[in-house]
């Protein structure tokens, strides 16, 4: 026996990867679909049919096997495991060729994993276009949409194959997780349609009014506005901070009430009416709190949810106000949306939790504040950003942190189309949205924060 055949066997019976960038060459016709999900290993063979296991380096590859004992259709799964080995890294490749350039392709995959304490950066699968000569073409695509899928988890990614691609290799793998095992199973890749386009009309109002005299005047006079930006067939609205307080000098307190209560009722008549989302900041009272809210109506003039302020300025904390304590997300019949208010753009987490939702867009009501960190917040989670000012730009800003419409004047309405099935895509670095998802750290603690 040769001493690489023994060692080929004693790796096989270990159950450790091989580093290889070799892969096989199965070959798709248009609209063909693969389906990988019988990982049965050949006779006298250390991986099943057309894969291959891979790490950058030798010293941090993961152990990977076919494991009869977790399955989730046929009766075998591809498991990697960390080894005990904090610096693991990698997993199981498959070669895919005939690959179109510029057409799209969907990868499903269904996993489960034991021990991976953060999934979202750990546990990866991904598509590294290639053109004839196994030269990357544009930037790797990632998979990050994951639902429940009974006892696993479903995830994809639907791209467009880079020009000039003719191939991809389709990468599973674990990283840093020395304690944990990620379980594939029931892998598909097909070509599909290009998508539609799914567009969504966004609505801003800049408006400040003055000397109205009560809350129920100052109210009206959004609802006016509300009927002018209507014209333009809005499908969600953004109206401002504190619209009950807004231009009658009352305070946070006096002006407080329950929701729903009369001022979503009032707006729910404008949303019913003209058949569109709004979002409005009011002062809602519960018990003894009084919470600064940004509700949100759906088009039947019904509160589809709220958000309570989670950064409280000094200045309303002084004012007896309390601070909310979570950043929910909706679900609304064109895609998900979230809500920020004024002081929250400060602060990177309110956004960073929303998109890490699933949030396509943020609507912020806000009184004044920083123009630039609104862009920068789009920009950093590479959402769609609304806001609605006084004393700052009522802005709709696209995930590049370009603003396709600002301005600082009273009494603008602006309604502009966006698809939200557009990609944002960086020449050097991809599709940001999904690095953001793969690749943000929330499993590092801030040192003397957490305990």
């Amino acid at each position: 026996m040769t001493n690489l055949s023994f060692s080929f066997l004693l790796k096989r019976a270990l159950g450790v990867c091989l580093v290889t960038t070799v892969f096989p060459f199965p070959v798709l016709g248009n609209g063909v679909r693969i389906q990988l999900r019988d990982f049965s290993l050949a006779e006298h063979s250390a991986t099943p049919p057309g894969w291959q296991t891979w790490a950058q380096r030798e010293e941090i590859m993961p152990r990977c096997y076919v494991d009869a004992t977790q399955f989730r259709s046929a009766p075998n799964a591809l498991a990697i495991a960390g080894n005990s080995n904090a610096a693991e890294y990698g997993g199981w490749g498959y070669r895919l060729s005939n690959i179109q350039g510029g057409r799209f392709y969907r990868l499903t995959a269904y996993y489960r994993t034991q021990w991976v304490q953060h999934e979202q950066l750990q546990v990866v699968a991904r598509l590294d276009w290639r053109d004839s000569k196994d030269e990357r073409v544009g930037q790797p695509d990632y998979a990050y949409r994951v639902e429940p899928a009974g006892d696993w988890k479903k995830i994809t990614l639907q791209g467009r194959a880079p020009e000039k691609s003719t191939q991809a290799k389709l990468e599973l793998a674990l990283g840093w997780s020395p304690q944990g095992t990620v379980w594939w199973d029931d892998i598909t890749f097909e070509e599909v349609p290009a998508p539609q386009e799914r567009i969504v009309r966004l609505g801003s109002v800049a408006l400040r009014p003055r000397d109205t005299g009560s809350k129920e005047e100052s109210v009206n006079a959004f609802c006016r506005a509300l009927d002018r930006v209507a014209l333009d067939k809005p499908d969600i609205v953004c109206l401002g901070e504190g619209i009950t307080k807004v231009g009658n000098g009352e305070t946070y307190v006096t002006l407080a009430e329950p929701i729903p209560g009369p001022t979503t009722e009032r707006l729910g008549q404008k949303a019913r009416q003209h058949k569109m989302y709004i979002v409005a900041g009011i002062f809602e009272r519960e018990g003894n709190a009084v919470y600064n809210t940004a509700v949100l109506i759906d088009r039947q003039g019904k509160v589809a949810g709220k958000y309570r302020k989670v950064y409280l300025p000094r200045e309303e904390i002084e004012a007896g106000l309390t601070p909310g304590v979570a950043y929910p997300v909706f679900e609304t019949d064109f895609g998900k949306i979230g809500m920020m208010i004024c002081w929250d753009v400060e602060y990177v987490d309110p956004a960073r939790a929303l998109a890490a939702q699933g949030a396509e867009i943020i609507l912020m009501p806000i009184w004044g504040g920083n123009y630039t960190l609104m862009k920068a917040r789009a920009i950093e989670n590479h959402v769609f950003l609304v806001s609605a000012g006084y004393d700052v730009e009522t802005a709709i800003i696209n995930p590049n942190g370009e603003a396709l419409h600002a301005t600082k004047a009273s009494g603008v309405t602006k309604t502009i189309p966006v698809n939200l099935n557009e990609r944002f895509l960086d020449p050097w670095l991809g599709d940001m949205r999904a690095r953001f998802h793969k690749e943000i750290r929330w499993d590092v603690p801030i040192v003397g924060l957490v305990k």
